[in-house]
């Protein structure tokens, strides 16, 4: 099947944790924004298209069924991509920890726009600081604390002991984070071995690493997610 693939240009947000599943698994899409421009989602998120109308980008169409939400997607897309495990209860492990690195996902965006979404970071930059702090001393160790005892639990390599978009969801993660508090994730890497070993791992692997070379690939930058601001790191 040939997956229509919705998702602002020139952002790299929350539609990346579900093209590096498509990517991985060399699954057959259209870029949907990238060649016929972001207006071409507007008819979904008007509610004139057919399909279940999403609230925003990203969402995915195929055939008629239109889904919306990363967890989402990426739990419809899992059993045919081959990147969840079959068995009801672990498909549902992938949902949970993937609908966790969504709750971090969400603290992350809200680090450098604590007070509205609406307005420009410069308009908020004394909130951000200090939300910035709570998350570099509190969520951050907390969140990642917790996928380093998940990896642990189940053999050391992949949260549910193979490969799985949550593998893949975990890299785009560090990633991001990484870019973002470049300091502050140097003092964490050692608490983290296993998932710095799991960043490297899905680095490597050839959809992946073909990708990341690709012209596909957004580079991390100031409209998306994971934000990097020189005032909002540190080494604590």
């Amino acid at each position: 099947m040939q997956y229509a693939w919705y998702y602002w240009t020139g952002i790299q947000g929350r539609g990346e944790f579900v093209r590096l599943a498509l990517e991985d698994a060399g699954a057959d899409y259209v870029d949907m924004a990238r060649v016929h421009g972001d207006a071409v989602m507007q008819p979904f998120l008007d509610g004139h298209s057919e399909g279940a109308q999403p609230f925003a980008p990203p969402f995915l169409k195929a055939g008629r069924q239109v889904i919306a939400q990363v967890a989402a997607i990426l739990d419809f897309l899992g059993p045919t991509l081959d990147l969840v495990p079959q068995a009801a209860s672990r498909r549902m492990q992938a949902l949970q920890l993937q609908l966790t690195i969504a709750d971090l996902v969400a603290e992350v965006h809200d680090t450098h726009h604590p007070i509205a979404a609406s307005k420009y970071y410069e308009d908020q930059k004394t909130e951000a600081r200090a939300r910035a702090a709570a998350m570099r001393d509190e969520r951050l160790p907390k969140f990642l604390g917790y996928f380093e005892q998940v990896l642990k639990a189940n053999g050391g390599r992949h949260p549910l002991r193979e490969h799985s978009y949550v593998d893949l969801s975990l890299f785009q993660l560090l990633s991001g984070l990484d870019y973002m508090f470049p300091r502050r994730m140097r003092a964490l890497w050692p608490r983290l071995p296993l998932l710095r070993a799991l960043k490297d791992r899905v680095e490597q692997r050839p959809g992946i690493a073909a990708y990341l070379a690709s012209e596909r690939r957004l580079a991390f930058n100031t409209n998306g997610i994971f934000r990097h601001y020189p005032e909002l790191d540190g080494e604590k």
